[in-house]
């Protein structure tokens, strides 16, 4: 009896996979159709696991097939699909985030005697470069010394800095920074909130590995623990920071003549990195505050200086969607519910995502969602509602810059390919799949548009849920989608 159930329940689970009743016709053998259905059917990533697919005509918005499509399905970073869309509908494609310096006191004889004030807009783009030119800028307004504090103003935004469901242990991590209207990037990569690490070995055995941190900064306190061992040792390295401190422990082991590595920190209160990274660069410009840092808001008789804006959201749309940037997509959110309803928060940012959506025929009814990252297990969403939203903003006026966020199969410039510039490099799909990528633990999807061999346009969205973790990845959605190019 134990064995017909077995036999039962793997049929069952054959048809779910193989048998697509709402693709609305008759699946011929050798179809592209029933070459993804064998391929789903024999593929070992996919036992015990959830595939959920929608494939549409971009012509017509027609489903062309369908698997499990109306399943609510975690979609991990395709969830930037919907931030994106949304943002770009709401803000529009020359939306620029500034950052406001003020004072509240007179200057006289080249010192301003009162306090000089940062005021942060969500500038996810600020660099120490950014702050070196605030600091000239003020220098040429005459002012050599501030008899007062330096504050910061990120009221923007609400104080809640992570998003309702992200893991412990991404606090420290760059794609797990704390969330400010005013914080600071290491690199043109942007990961607001976060240090750059770079390590190498040293130049015998014995030594500690060279570190090095960009932006340099007394910020944050680097305990050094490891060791250049040689060639043929292990190539081992662990970087932790310790909670609610700015203290980053490295330990490990790089062998002589490897190559360096290069990792990501978030740092614990992004506003006084901030605050810490324009001090410095005020005291390079010759400008000395002889106050403390601190933040509160600013006051409604302060006096504006200069301001900074952004590049504009049209062109931060390429290394948030290309390099999948989480920071950027909650700060996307959190602009929105500012923008639209007043709070720069993660509940009224999902309203105004959901009450988008909605205009180009999504239903957010049939979803979970917890932020605009997709970094969230509760985050839910079916892989219709995806490809519907794929199809309906391709009329949009903005969906070129849209389209250009998108990476680039096999495409090897990093603000190109992005994500998937490692991936579908074969000559049948290479540059003809722009697609957004996402990875959480036991999920990986992927959705986009790819250009067939006959010149067609054709959307798809591929949810995987409940896989393994295994980093060796066959990466199942490329094979799809070089079925589909055919």
């Amino acid at each position: 009896m134990k064995k017909m159930v077995s036999f039962l329940l793997i049929f069952f689970m054959f048809i779910s996979i193989s048998v697509l009743p709402s693709s609305g016709h008759a699946i011929q053998e050798g179809s592209f159709e029933s070459k993804i259905d064998q391929l789903a059917a024999a593929s070992p990533d996919l036992q015990g696991a959830i595939a959920g697919i929608s494939i549409r005509n971009a012509a017509d918005g027609s489903v062309i097939y369908q698997h499990l499509g109306d399943v609510r399905l975690r979609p991990a970073s395709n969830m930037k699909l919907l931030t994106a869309a949304a943002a770009l509908n709401v803000l529009g494609e020359a939306y620029t985030f500034p950052t406001e310096v003020y004072r509240d006191g007179v200057i006289k004889s080249n010192i301003l005697r009162g306090d000089l004030y940062l005021k942060g807009k969500g500038d996810p783009t600020l660099m120490k470069s950014d702050f070196d030119q605030m600091a000239e800028d003020l220098k040429k307004r005459g002012i050599k010394k501030v008899k007062g504090n330096l504050v910061g103003d990120d009221t923007w935004y609400d104080d809640v800095r992570y998003s309702l469901d992200l893991p412990w242990s991404d606090e420290t991590t760059y794609y797990g920074a704390q969330i400010s209207a005013l914080t600071a990037s290491p690199t043109t990569d942007y990961d607001a909130g976060a240090v750059e690490i770079k390590m190498r070995p040293g130049s015998k055995s014995g030594e500690k590995v060279m570190v090095t941190i960009t932006p340099k900064t007394n910020y944050v306190k680097i305990i050094n623990r490891t060791e250049t061992v040689d060639e043929k040792g292990k190539k081992k390295i662990k970087i932790e920071r310790e909670h609610a401190k700015n203290t980053i422990v490295i330990d490990g082991t790089l062998p002589l003549g490897s190559n360096s590595i290069k990792e990501w920190v978030g740092v614990w209160d992004p506003t006084r990195y901030a605050l810490t990274l324009f001090k410095q660069s005020l005291a390079e410009k010759g400008i000395q505050v002889s106050g403390k840092i601190k933040t509160g808001m600013v006051p409604a008789e302060a006096q504006l200086m200069l301001a900074h804006q952004s590049m504009p959201l049209s062109k931060l749309l390429v290394p948030f969607m290309k390099l999948s940037n989480n920071t950027h997509a909650e700060i996307l959110i959190k602009e929105m519910g500012k923008v639209a309803k007043g709070e720069g928060s993660w509940e009224k940012g999902i309203e105004v995502l959901e009450e988008e959506l909605v205009k180009f025929g999504v239903d957010p009814h049939s979803m979970v969602i917890r932020d605009g990252s997709g970094v969230s297990h509760v985050d839910l969403v079916p892989a219709n509602q995806i490809s519907q939203l794929l199809f309906s903003i391709q009329s949009a006026k903005w969906f070129p810059a849209y389209l250009n966020s998108l990476p680039v199969a096999g495409a090897s410039d990093k603000m190109v390919g992005g994500t998937l510039r490692s991936r579908m490099k074969t000559t049948d799909v290479q540059g003809k799949v722009k697609a957004k990528t996402g990875t959480i633990s036991t999920v990986r999807s992927l959705s986009g548009y790819v250009t067939t061999n006959s010149g067609q346009t054709v959307i798809f969205s591929i949810l995987l849920n409940n896989l393994l973790d295994d980093e060796k990845k066959n990466y199942i959605e490329d094979q799809i989608v070089r079925i589909i190019a055919e």
